[in-house]
């Protein structure tokens, strides 16, 4: 027999789609207190789905960060955006994040006309209203509503974290009744080494600001945990041709070193250990069309 006076416990997933640079990934790590997925100012930086996970009272959030929807042009671009769109379809509910500053552009009426195909509840949450008066906010709303059939609209800056209480508890309050799927102290299900390999392709965005980044991927390869606790990382940036690796390393290795740095701090402060990082770049032809790759990622292989 239950007992009654028990609290009920919720768990759903929550899926945030919009066009690349809408801010879904700041939104993430501000909703979850930490970092879980890479931010960066180079659209396309997410490509597969990372579940960041939140507490609300007896509430657990599952949020399902997905690639940016945008017209694809490549076989990787696709199967970003065939992901993106089967993460909203299988989602408990969907958060619309629309950039106020670019208002409804070309990648955001997109994204409104092919909402009506998800059978799911639907919210439009307007973000970076810090930029932008308040009567602008407004039209946008009415707009956006217009278009599209919304539950609620939220107005929010995620990197000022203005709003995100109030979403995040509207969420808890509308996610399923049924026990957490993951433990209390879990933030993410993505594993550490997954994570791992997402900061350092963070900080190769950060470095170069070449076409370079998008036809590269880091793999983790070993992790290793020393008697003291530390942590031994290495790590393989996978580039195609021989001119990027030579980019990637700089001359006399000084790129590769101030990424690996970079990214060395920032796993260590995750990890609350000492990480001893390191990198190896290789170049692997035609990476971009290995099946086993998209796997890796979390994304389905595009047939064509």
């Amino acid at each position: 027999m239950a007992d009654a006076g028990a609290i009920e416990t919720r768990c759903g997933f929550v899926a945030l789609i919009g066009a690349p640079n809408a801010g879904k990934s700041t939104l993430l790590n501000a909703l979850v207190g930490s970092k879980v997925t890479i931010v960066s100012h180079k659209v396309q930086t997410t490509r597969a789905m990372i579940r960041g996970i939140a507490l609300e009272g007896s509430a657990q959030l599952i949020f399902v960060d997905t690639p940016g929807i945008f017209a694809p042009k490549r076989r990787l671009d696709r199967a970003m955006v065939t992901t993106a769109w089967s993460g909203a379809h299988d989602a408990d509910l969907v958060g619309v994040l629309i950039d106020a500053r670019k208002g409804i552009d070309e990648e955001a009426e997109a994204i409104l006309a092919r909402l009506a195909e998800v059978s799911r509840p639907k919210i439009l949450i307007l973000n970076k209203i810090d930029l932008v008066a308040h009567e602008a906010l407004l039209a946008l709303t009415k707009a956006a509503n217009d278009k599209a059939a919304f539950d609620a609209t939220f107005m929010i800056s995620a990197l000022k974290r203005d709003g995100v209480a109030d979403l995040k508890a509207w969420l808890a309050a509308r996610m399923p009744a049924g026990p957490w799927l993951y433990p209390p102290d879990q933030m993410s299900d993505a594993p550490m080494r997954q994570l791992a390999a997402e900061i350092t392709r963070e900080k190769l965005f950060n470095r170069l600001h070449q076409e370079l980044p998008y036809h590269s991927t880091v793999e983790t390869e070993v992790w290793k945990e020393l008697r003291k606790g530390d942590i031994r990382i290495e790590q393989t940036i996978y580039v195609e041709r021989e001119s990027q690796r030579k980019i990637v390393l700089g001359k006399g290795g000084q790129t590769i070193k101030a990424i690996g740095e970079a990214a060395r701090k920032e796993i260590a402060q995750i990890v609350d250990a000492n990480v001893h990082l390191f990198l190896f770049v290789k170049v692997r032809e035609g990476w971009g069309e290995d099946p086993e790759r998209y796997r890796a990622m979390g994304l389905e292989f595009p047939k064509e």
